[in-house]
């Protein structure tokens, strides 16, 4: 089996170069590139299995970059890596294409391990129905990230399966908000802690067509996720 490919897009040199060193160590083949307006021509180019994005890039931002590379390919999974904090700039990342959004400064295996879970996700079976977990009227399809409801079908990001997955194995009953943020973050964390909130809303929005499927928030506690037994 070849290497994974990846698409490495950093404009600051020296920890694009300790990126990219670091990756090769581990067999990855990494195209690095460092001027956003490049990005999308060597991904059409190279056609990697991974993209790794910073956001602040000269010419062309990572989220054009993501916006770009969605059209082009639905399922490549994308990780953001920027200084950006706020929460409307880590919502903004999801709902251009990211996957996943690793803050800097971070440590490199902290991303292998994010690169590697990713990967994983991606190889795992996209037979119709293999994966559908019920909600209601929804059938939920955690390995293709997907939410259907008859012929419509929304694509979910990395971290929006992850939590809807944890919340779908412990349905109706209550599930404490820091094993929550442990499970889909790895962390509870102040920042992770308004990431969860956001998400939640984000997910209960995206069920609202169903009045039988409800995510429930227990004050002080964590969450009930209610859905037709």
């Amino acid at each position: 089996m070849g290497k994974v490919s990846i698409l490495y897009v950093e404009d600051e040199p020296f920890l694009g170069r300790i990126v990219k060193e670091s990756l090769e160590s581990r067999e990855f083949a990494v195209h690095m590139v460092n001027d956003g307006k490049d990005a999308v021509p060597v991904f059409q180019q190279q056609r990697p299995q991974i993209c790794v994005l910073d956001i602040m890039l000269p010419n062309k931002d990572g989220y054009a970059i993501a916006s770009e590379i969605r059209r082009i390919d639905a399922e490549v999974p994308i990780i953001f890596v920027t200084a950006k904090t706020q929460t409307e700039d880590v919502v903004k990342g999801f709902e251009t294409g990211g996957n996943d959004y690793l803050r800097k400064p971070f440590s490199m295996e902290e991303l292998i391990v994010r690169v590697n879970n990713l990967l994983k996700l991606s190889r795992k079976s996209t037979t119709p129905g293999s994966d559908a977990i019920t909600l209601g009227r929804y059938s939920f399809h955690p390995q293709r990230y997907e939410l259907r409801m008859g012929d419509a079908v929304r694509k979910l990001s990395h971290r929006e399966a992850m939590l809807l997955t944890v919340l779908a194995e412990t349905r109706n009953v209550i599930v404490q908000r820091k094993d929550v943020l442990m499970k889909v973050w790895g962390d509870d964390s102040f920042f992770n802690s308004r990431n969860l909130d956001v998400y939640i809303t984000k997910l209960r929005d995206y069920l609202k067509e169903d009045s039988g499927v409800e995510i429930v928030t227990i004050k002080g506690v964590g969450y009930r996720f209610v859905t037709p037994t």
